[in-house]
C-alpha cells in the first residue's frame, strides 16, 4: 500500500470511528450497568455485553475461563502476513469507596459537561469500550489488514489475580502477539512505556508481655514495629536512576513515578490497652520505580529489623517493567496520539500495576495509553467523552501502522 493510499485508509478508519460517538456512549452505558467491582471481580455480566457488542459488528469472540463467573474474552481479526497486534483491557473495576460521597449514580452512566461518569469509566471501562470500537471498525476492513489483530478483555486485573491475563496467556499462546497495546491509561492522557513494580512485605515483631506499667523503651513488640516503620519511612525519599532504555520518561506529577513509595497499609497488635502486646504486625506495600529492585529494598528493610524479635517476610512482588522508547509500539503509539490529539503526550512511568507487564515478561513490547483522567480512579469515577473516542482512533491508527513493521 503506497503512502497516499495508506493515509487515505487511515483517514477513512478515523472518520468511521468518529461517526460512532453516540453508539460508543450507549455501549459505555451498558458496560457501567453491569457490576464488576473487585473483589470479588466477577465479570460475567460485562463479558456478555462485550460479546454482544462485538457480535453486532461481525466480530466473533470466545470465552477463555478457569472460573465461569470471571471469564476472559478473545477475538481475532485479519490474516495478513504482517505483525500481530494485541489489544488488552480489563473488565473488573475498583470498588466505589464511600457511596454516600458520590454525586452521580454509581452503576448508571451520567453524561455531563463533556464527561462520562460511572463506576469503572476511568479504570477502565472507558478504555475497554474504546478498544472494542477500534476492533469493530477495523473488522469492516479485515481483508485489507496488513497483519493480525487480537482483542483481549480480561478479569482479575485489579487484585493481581491469576484468573485473568495469567490464565489467558498460559492457556492461549496465540494471544501473545508481537506488540501489545494496553488501554490502561496512566492519567492525563499521557503514555506509559514503563510502570512501577511491587513488593509486599509482612513485618512481625514479638516481645515480652505483662502490665503496661512495665513497658521498656525499644523492648515491646509495638515499640519495635514503630521504630522499624519510622526508619523505613525515609525510603519514601529515594529516587531511581532512570534506565538508559527509557531515558526521557518522567515521573509525572511530583515525579512520583521515579520515586519509591513505602506504605504500611495495615498495622495491628493484640491485647488490650492496659497490657503490653506480645506481638505486632505491619502489612507493607512498596512501589518500585524502574531502576530499583525489590530484592534491594527487601534487604534494606531486613537490615532495619535485624534485632531479636523482628521478622520480615516477602509475600508478593515483581520489579518495574518497561519497553524501550525506541521500540515501534512506543513510537507508533506516540505518533498516533500526537496526530489524533494534536499534541504530543508526555512519556511517564505508570504508578499502579497493569497487565502490560504480563506481556513484557514474555518478551512482548507493550505500552499503556487510555482515557483514565487522573492517576487513579475514585469517587465520581469518570472519563472525558472525547478522550474515549480519541483513544479508539489512536488504537486503530497505531495497530494499522504496527502491522507493517518488520
Amino acid at each position: 500500500m503506497a503512502m497516499t493510499e495508506e493515509q487515505t485508509f487511515l483517514d477513512k478508519i478515523d472518520a468511521e470511528i468518529s461517526a460512532e460517538r453516540d453508539n460508543l456512549i450507549a455501549f459505555c452505558g451498558r458496560l457501567v450497568r453491569e457490576p464488576s467491582e473487585s473483589p470479588p471481580g466477577e465479570t460475567l455480566g460485562v463479558s456478555k455485553v462485550v460479546q454482544a457488542y462485538l457480535g453486532e459488528h461481525g466480530v466473533a469472540s470466545e470465552v477463555v475461563a478457569c472460573d465461569p463467573n470471571a471469564p476472559n474474552l478473545v477475538a481475532h481479526l485479519g490474516e495478513g502476513a504482517g505483525r500481530h497486534i494485541v489489544y488488552n483491557a480489563h473488565m473488573d473495576t475498583m470498588r466505589p469507596g464511600d457511596e454516600s460521597c458520590w454525586s452521580v449514580p454509581i452503576l448508571e452512566l451520567t453524561r455531563k459537561d463533556g464527561r462520562l461518569y460511572g463506576l469503572g469509566m476511568g479504570n477502565m471501562k472507558g478504555g475497554l469500550a474504546a478498544m472494542c470500537l477500534a476492533t469493530a471498525v477495523l473488522a469492516r476492513h479485515r481483508k485489507e489488514l496488513p497483519g493480525r489483530l487480537t482483542m483481549t478483555a480480561v478479569c482479575d486485573e485489579v487484585m493481581f489475580g491469576d484468573r485473568g491475563a495469567v490464565h489467558l496467556l498460559a492457556a492461549r499462546p496465540d494471544v501473545h502477539g508481537d506488540y501489545m497495546i494496553s488501554g490502561e491509561g496512566p492519567g492525563f492522557m499521557n503514555m506509559a512505556p514503563a510502570e512501577k513494580g511491587l513488593l509486599w512485605l509482612d513485618v512481625e515483631t514479638t516481645g515480652d508481655g505483662g502490665h503496661s506499667s512495665r513497658a521498656m523503651n525499644g523492648e515491646t513488640a509495638v515499640g519495635k514495629l514503630v521504630a522499624l516503620l519510622t526508619k523505613a519511612d525515609a525510603l519514601n525519599d529515594v529516587y531511581a536512576e532512570i534506565p538508559a532504555e527509557i531515558n526521557g520518561v518522567t515521573g509525572g506529577p511530583e515525579n512520583t513515578g521515579l520515586r519509591l513509595s513505602f506504605s504500611a497499609g495495615v498495622v495491628r497488635a493484640d491485647g488490650v490497652r492496659s497490657l503490653i502486646a506480645t506481638s505486632a504486625r505491619a502489612e507493607i506495600d512498596v512501589r518500585l520505580p524502574p531502576g530499583i529492585t525489590g530484592k534491594e529494598i527487601e534487604q534494606r528493610v531486613r537490615a532495619l529489623g535485624s534485632t531479636d524479635g523482628i521478622s520480615v517476610r516477602a509475600v508478593k512482588g515483581w520489579d518495574a517493567s518497561w519497553t524501550s522508547l525506541s521500540n515501534p509500539v512506543v513510537t507508533e503509539m506516540m505518533a498516533a496520539a500526537t496526530t489524533v490529539r494534536g499534541a504530543r503526550p508526555d512519556m511517564v512511568v505508570r504508578l499502579p500495576g497493569s497487565d502490560a507487564r504480563r506481556w513484557r515478561d514474555l518478551g512482548v513490547p507493550s505500552v499503556c495509553y487510555g482515557p483514565q483522567p487522573t492517576l487513579s480512579a475514585g469517587v465520581d469515577d469518570y472519563a472525558e467523552e472525547q478522550a474515549v473516542l480519541d483513544c479508539a482512533r489512536v488504537y486503530a491508527r497505531a495497530a494499522l501502522r504496527l502491522m507493517k513493521h518488520g
